[in-house]
């Protein structure tokens, strides 16, 4: 008899595909290890062409891309596009997914698995909003406990969820996937380069504090990514005078591969966030590891999951908050006060990205994954 094939993972987000790093790594090491894959995800209007990838994808389209007939669109196409498919385990990706792939699966009798990116009902844009907020907990509620397979992006959040629900949730961080073609360089490289802050546009991420403190920093910074505060923080800069001078450079939306580049060559980087919910206060970005990964220092946020992990390596220079005069002394401090300390960061940012890597994180989500569906072949089960 031909062999069987191997089982589909369904996996669905609410992102555009070429942009989201973290659902690009899991799909690709599931589909390495032998399983058939799909990532279904939204098709937005600036949405380039889909990258090649070692998995199927797929993207809906529809007429709202904000707000709540956003959401209500997104779940009504994404669960009739899902009664057309056929998988042995269905994902949903956060919160705003949940609900259709849960019944998609319930319908099946296939399990569900959810992938907490962060603690959806403690973002910025649900804690101001206290009867959205109710929404969203109760859907929290009903898709935790019934979830086959949990799994979040840190411990502290993974200890929340634990607490709340009373049940184990396992711990894939967003870590980069370690270049083995990009070694990172012999000797640190020398500050005076350009600040980078890479990621979405949205609030709570003292993005505001930092164009505040440009004028006082010896330095150029470049902002990757778009959000919610696109139009607002271009305005600001430019009634500061960045934007007139060069000091401030907004690069719009970067391609992973090309973002790997960018921040190769800068010279620090930027980690901020507002206690503006648990969401925030426990999270742990990817961006954390990719500027470890480039061998640059950053400027870090005193939150728990990043104090725990400058304590053990010693890659940042922590600030207790984001007032603009503080974050200009930090960022002064790297720049041009201090190369000693620059160097020391540089230099442990170089022996941490080995210890840091994607491929640690791989064997975890491949043991969850296979535990829950083992992929067989005449060698027997994989991984």
């Amino acid at each position: 008899m031909p062999p069987s094939p191997a089982p589909l993972l369904l996996f669905a987000v609410t992102t555009d595909l070429c942009y989201d790093q973290r659902m690009q790594r899991i799909c690709g090491s599931l589909a390495a290890a032998g399983y058939r894959v799909q990532l279904v995800g939204w098709q937005r209007p600036a949405s380039p062409p889909l990258t090649p990838q070692p998995y199927a994808q797929h993207r809906l389209r529809g007429w709202f891309q904000h707000g709540k007939l956003f959401y209500l669109e997104y779940n009504l196409r994404l669960f009739f596009y899902l009664l057309g498919q056929r998988a042995a385990a269905w994902c949903a990706c956060d919160l705003d997914t949940a609900l259709p792939v849960w019944l998609r699966a319930r319908l099946g009798g296939q399990p569900f698995a959810y992938d907490a990116h962060e603690l959806f009902t403690e973002v910025p844009e649900v804690v101001g909003r206290p009867a959205v907020q109710r929404v969203w907990r109760w859907i929290e509620g009903f898709i935790v406990p019934r979830a086959r397979l949990a799994y979040t992006v840190g411990p502290a959040l993974a200890r929340v969820f634990e607490q709340r629900y009373g049940r184990p949730f396992a711990v894939v961080r967003n870590v980069s996937r370690l270049q083995a073609d990009a070694p990172l360089p012999a000797v640190p490289v020398s500050p005076g380069g350009y600040i980078l802050y890479q990621g979405a546009l949205n609030a709570g991420r003292g993005l505001e504090n930092l164009l505040d403190a440009m004028p006082q920093v010896a330095g150029r910074l470049v902002i990757c990514g778009e959000g919610d505060l696109s139009a607002a923080l271009r305005e600001r800069a430019g009634r500061l005078g960045l934007l007139a001078t060069g000091q401030v450079e907004f690069r719009g939306f970067v391609l992973p591969e090309a973002l790997r580049e960018v921040t190769r060559h800068a010279a620090v980087g930027i980690m901020l966030l507002e206690n503006t919910g648990l969401s925030y206060y426990y999270s742990l970005a990817n961006k954390f590891f990719d500027y470890v990964h480039a061998g640059i220092p950053q400027v870090l946020i005193d939150f728990p999951e990043y104090r725990a992990l400058n304590e053990q390596f010693d890659v940042a220079e922590l600030v207790a908050d984001l007032a603009p005069a503080t974050l200009a002394t930090a960022l002064n401090r790297l720049l041009r006060e201090d190369p000693t300390r620059y160097e020391h960061l540089a230099a442990n940012c170089r022996r941490a990205a080995p210890q840091l890597s994607w491929q640690h994180e791989e064997r975890e989500l491949l043991r969850l994954w296979g535990a829950m569906v083992p992929v067989v072949d005449a060698a027997g089960p994989l991984p």
